[in-house]
């Protein structure tokens, strides 16, 4: 059985770099209820752009900047039908490749005894 380490899964840096631009951002633009449940900033437009900076560029300050962008979206949807409904895996969006976990699962289902 796998033993998780959270230090290999989940990143405290990347939260803490997210949360010291949003404080930053405070002060430079404004509060984010008033730039995002008003409208006057896409959120996810802007995420988008960050993703062609990081892709362009490789800086992964993009990548912080994209998660804020998100999470504002989390917090103050543009989309009409915003919601949360925890969903099964059948309904995931899905990856992009292979994971090594349905890597073991398709070597251990084709292995000849």
């Amino acid at each position: 059985m796998r033993q998780i380490n959270m230090k290999e899964e989940y990143s405290e840096r990347f939260d803490e770099l997210r949360r010291n631009r949003v404080e930053t951002s405070f002060y430079k633009y404004g509060p984010a209820k008033k730039n995002y449940a008003s409208g006057n900033v896409n959120a996810l437009a802007t995420m988008e752009r960050c993703i062609e900076q990081y892709n362009a560029t490789g800086n992964t300050e993009y990548l912080v900047d994209a998660a804020n962008y998100l999470m504002f979206e989390f917090m103050y949807p543009q989309h009409p039908d915003a919601h949360f409904r925890a969903t099964a895996s059948e309904e995931s969006a899905g990856q992009v490749g292979m994971s090594v976990g349905e890597m073991e699962r398709f070597q251990e289902e084709n292995r000849e005894d």
